[in-house]
């Protein structure tokens, strides 16, 4: 049973490496300071739990953002004395405060433009311009002093913008204290010096001395509350998401989270955040695979590592489930929670959302092209218009009650705005559950790609071999494609986890030695092997025509074919009808109809009422040449013929073959052809009637 600890103070407990939490309830529960490290909280409960820091870790890290900003005040102001010096009347003093002076320029304008890294850049070049112009010049003391002034400066910016005004973000009322006590140290650094000098000026009676020196200490204090106020902007843009000072950012987060909720190297998977406060936490090395981050309070506040909630806009999207119109493009989303989110025309091209959980999420008009899908869970999402180019779904891909009308296969262009629209015709739509079986990919494919000179009877050989070498993955031949003169792709599925490569490796093995022996060498192994001739002649044929041949049940994508073991006719997938006249030929397929039952119920269609609509269909069709109509239409009759007795092992064997034929001829099609449409509706169901599957 889970452990609950709903409602519970739980600060500074200490749950490193525990293995027992699964599924535990923390709903509520005040686990500021917690130590999750390592442990298990797969499908943990924290919604409205309040993470962060403990109030003696709160206090502790003010004062030492008190401390920081005290010597970032006093650092500005020894930057401003140093400048100060361009009033003095030695000329050596005065080529060190103008250094100094064109550095500080350089760096706030740089920093502001183009980050704090630049800025500094700017500092190590003023650094190289002073040893130039020891070497130019010879001014050995006063460049010396520059830089010493330009290392001053690095540091000192370096220690004011990245800790003191760091914890500004996560306190505000640290930010206005610490900036007031920098500039109560930075005048009281001032003050002492003045009244040193001023001591010294009443022991030596020099007024205009004294004036000098009261000029350039204000003017220091002046300096330190110009370079306060700039740490203060800088930290403020780091703080808004500005990714020009990302490492500001960074580290004032880390600091910040000092002491907070650790959940370092823990499993979160199915873990539930919502409306939990979260500041001050840390997510770094965590396993984030569908968390639940809905309405979660400062997420932006997190230490996130490297995992997708390091991403503003990402954090954005989890947080108000808002994505419509943005773009994902290319982001590495895999394992994301975006349930029931609005992603209506978002951009996903070329982004990995592998294992994210998208149930009732809307991505109507959705850009997909090349997203990879895999181990996504997309029940009941709507995907009406979506755009799913070269998708990357698999067999792990969860398509159950998907919503969806219509797709497009290409995306849209100014010439063509609903390109390779399916269904094909603008009037008609996808009904309930008909988008998952139509989109279905091949699954577990092995591909034997033949580059050069084919030899058919060693490729039947070598291919029944390999079936009966490995029972266990479950080979059945799916698709055979002639690619260019002699080029020959035979596609077989395989079970699931099957080792594809050892598979490969092991058939080109065999079909090489194969290939080597003589015709008469190979048919002694072949001898009265009737599965080898009949795959030898399909892959002859499929040579000879230039289209694919596939078997099963779906043209589209699912092409489930005829098992191996336990079969032995392959055969009858290609053939060739002499070319007669249509219009017998359609004439003769009417005959066969008339001879077979109408269907007991209207609702549902049966053999007869099935062909008579692919007849039609094949009639029709503006793509198919003459001559493949009349072996279409020859394929059509000999269903009907079989369909007399559709149970009979022999007519199932006739059927089987027909329709293996007319997904051969139909495969050959343009996608946007009617023919094939029809043909990915009504094979299915023709196969399913004579119990072919």
């Amino acid at each position: 049973m889970a452990l609950d600890f709903s409602g519970q103070n739980l600060r500074g407990r200490n749950f490193k490496g525990r293995k027992d939490l699964a599924g535990a309830n923390f709903s509520y529960a005040d686990i500021r300071g917690a130590n999750f490290t390592n442990a298990n909280l797969t499908g943990a409960n924290f919604s409205h739990a309040k993470a962060g820091l403990q109030r003696r870790w709160a206090i502790f890290l003010v004062l030492v953002s008190w401390l920081l900003s005290g010597l970032s005040g006093s650092l500005w102001a020894f930057n401003g004395s140093l400048v100060s010096l361009i009033f003095n009347s030695s000329s050596n003093n005065q080529i060190t405060g103008w250094v100094g002076l064109i550095t500080l320029i350089a760096f706030f304008f740089i920093t502001i433009r183009q980050g704090i890294i630049a800025g500094l850049g700017a500092v190590a070049f003023a650094v190289a311009v002073a040893f130039a112009v020891v070497f130019a010049v010879a001014v050995a003391f006063a460049v010396a002093f520059a830089v010493v002034f330009a290392v001053a400066v690095a540091f000192a910016v370096a220690f004011a913008v990245a800790f003191a005004f760091a914890v500004a973000f996560a306190f505000a009322f640290a930010v206005a204290f610490a900036v007031a006590f920098a500039f109560a140290v930075a005048f009281a650094v001032a003050f002492a010096f003045a009244v040193a000098f001023a001591v010294a000026v009443a022991f030596a009676g020099a007024f205009a001395v004294a004036f000098a020196v009261a000029f350039a200490v204000a003017f220091a204090v002046a300096f330190a509350g110009a370079g306060t106020l700039f740490s203060i902007y800088i930290s403020w843009q780091a703080m808004k998401g500005d990714q020009k000072h990302s490492l500001i950012r960074n580290i004032a987060i880390a600091f910040a989270a000092t002491g907070g909720t650790s959940f370092r190297g823990a499993n979160l998977t199915n873990a539930d955040f919502t409306q939990a406060t979260l500041k001050s936490t840390d997510f770094q090395n965590t396993i984030l695979i569908c968390s639940r981050w809905y309405q979660a309070k400062m997420l932006d506040r997190v230490r996130p590592g490297l995992t997708y909630l390091q991403n503003s806009q990402v954090r954005q999207l989890l947080v108000t489930g808002q994505g419509q119109d943005k773009n994902f493009e290319r982001q590495n989303l895999r394992g994301i929670n975006l349930k029931a989110a609005n992603l209506a025309d978002a951009s996903f091209i070329g982004a990995d959302l592998s294992e994210a959980n998208l149930q009732d999420a809307n991505l109507s008009r959705a850009k997909l092209k090349q997203t990879q899908l895999d181990g996504t869970d997309l029940t009941g999402a709507t995907l009406t218009g979506a755009y799913i180019e070269d998708w990357g779904i698999t067999n792990t891909t969860k398509l159950h009650g998907v919503r969806c009308e219509y797709v497009f296969m290409r995306l849209p262009t100014k010439e063509d705005p609903d390109p390779l629209r399916k269904p094909d015709n603008k009037q008609e739509v996808f009904a309930d559950g008909d988008f998952a079986d139509f989109i279905k990919p091949i699954f577990d494919t092995l591909d034997l790609y033949h580059n050069q000179g084919v030899d058919p009877r060693a490729v039947a050989i070598a291919f029944k071999n390999l079936a009966e070498n490995h029972p266990e993955a479950e080979l059945e031949i799916v698709a055979m494609e002639k690619r260019g003169e002699d080029k020959f792709l035979l596609r077989a599925k395989t079970a699931p986890g099957s080792d594809k490569s050892q598979l490969s490796a092991e058939y080109f093995d065999d079909y090489n030695q194969l290939k080597a022996l003589s015709q008469s060498q190979q048919l002694l192994l072949v001898e009265k092997d009737s599965y080898i001739s009949d795959l030898k002649n399909m892959i002859t044929t499929a040579l000879g025509h230039p289209k694919s041949y596939t078997q099963g049940n779906t043209i589209m994508s699912d092409i489930s074919g005829i098992n191996i073991q336990g079969s032995s006719n392959v055969s009858g997938i290609a053939g060739n009808s002499s070319v007669a006249n249509l219009g017998t030929i359609s004439g003769n397929v009417s005959i066969a109809l008339t001879q077979l039952p109408d269907s007991a119920d209207a609702d549902k269609p049966g053999i007869k009422e099935l062909l008579s609509q692919l007849q039609d269909a094949i009639i029709q069709s503006t793509y198919l040449p003459e001559e493949e109509k009349a072996e279409a239409l020859e394929q059509v009759k000999n269903l009907a013929e079989a369909g007399k007795n559709p149970q009979e092992s022999t007519k199932q064997k006739t059927a089987k073959t027909a329709i293996t034929m007319l997904k051969g001829i139909f495969t050959g099609l343009p996608a946007v052809a009617s023919l094939v449409e029809a043909g990915n509706k009504l094979l299915p169901a023709i196969s399913k009637l004579f119990g072919l599957g």
